[in-house]
């Protein structure tokens, strides 16, 4: 894996002023994105989703972020003006948020929504942001696109929501795609389905993918990495396929702590947790998880 990695962040850092002093949502952590799919997966306020808002620039006053290094293809993006982060959010990076359905705009047609997005990255005709939005809505297997076009977000399916919010996300073609929780509210069904969809997209594109879950049996089947992140700090590193192998006691927590059919228990095992683990050094990440690369 010798290509240069999309994103590159070191020692990134997210604080919050509060009654009590500064709370560190996420503290110092180092990470590459190449074109493959990285999974982060931690508990809530672990700050998974702090990490991807302020790789877009989305963490607002008074709120900072502050890091040694945060390179977007070897462009610096820390701390931007917001006329030149609007040039790459969205159209370069992209993020698809929590419950996606209720980020569409409830007065607004899907056609409408899709086409001023779209337009909004590219100088194109009504005609051709039409074009592509039809086109975008049947790369994630939305059937009928033209009657979807017309209608309104409360007039389609939970699952249809998160299609058309991926839809319109893709349309600009950026390179790095952040997914926080898109197949939280859905069926086992229309998650497999959704997740297919976005698993094409990304290959097909030679995107990179950050996935942001709580679910680590869907991470390990569906990402190439992992980052394990606990109390705002990244706690261990490691390819998705060897999740089950994990070193650290915090993620050997989690994943004891998942039901599992071929081994039944009275009780599952309650996560104990450790001071260290909020400082304690990391698990070094395994040999061919140093540097992002392509698709395996």
């Amino acid at each position: 894996m010798t290509d240069a990695p999309l994103l590159s962040v070191r020692n990134l850092r997210v604080t919050f002023p509060t009654r009590q002093g500064l709370f560190q949502a996420v503290r110092g952590i180092n990470f590459d994105l190449g074109r493959e799919r990285l999974g982060v997966v931690g508990e809530s306020g672990s700050g998974k989703s702090m990490t991807g808002r302020s790789v877009l620039g989305l963490i607002r006053p008074p709120g900072r972020v502050e890091a040694d290094r945060m390179e977007f293809q070897g462009q610096s993006i820390l701390n931007l003006p917001e006329r030149r982060m609007r040039k790459i959010r969205g159209q370069r990076i992209s993020m698809v948020m929590q419950d996606p359905k209720f980020s569409l705009n409830p007065v607004m047609t899907v056609g409408r929504q899709i086409t001023e997005a779209y337009r909004l990255h590219r100088r194109v005709s009504r005609a051709d942001a039409h074009a592509k939005a039809l086109e975008m809505l049947r790369a994630v297997q939305i059937r009928d696109p033209e009657r979807v076009m017309d209608s309104y977000p409360h007039e389609v399916s939970g699952g249809m929501g998160q299609r058309i919010m991926i839809a319109m996300m893709l349309a600009p073609d950026p390179e790095i795609l952040i997914a926080d929780e898109p197949t939280s509210a859905l069926d086992v069904s229309v998650r497999n389905e959704v997740l297919s969809i976005m698993d094409n997209l990304v290959r097909d594109r030679g995107m990179g993918l950050i996935f942001i879950s709580h679910d680590l049996n869907m991470v390990a089947q569906f990402c190439d990495r992992v980052l394990i992140m606990y109390a705002g700090r990244i706690v261990e590193t490691l390819p998705a396929r060897e999740l089950h192998k994990a070193r650290h006691p915090y993620t050997q927590g989690l994943l004891a702590s998942l039901p599992r059919l071929d081994a039944p228990q009275d009780r599952l095992p309650v996560l104990t947790r450790q001071d260290s683990w909020r400082d304690g050094d990391p698990i070094a990440p395994h040999a061919d998880t140093d540097l992002p690369g392509g698709l395996r």
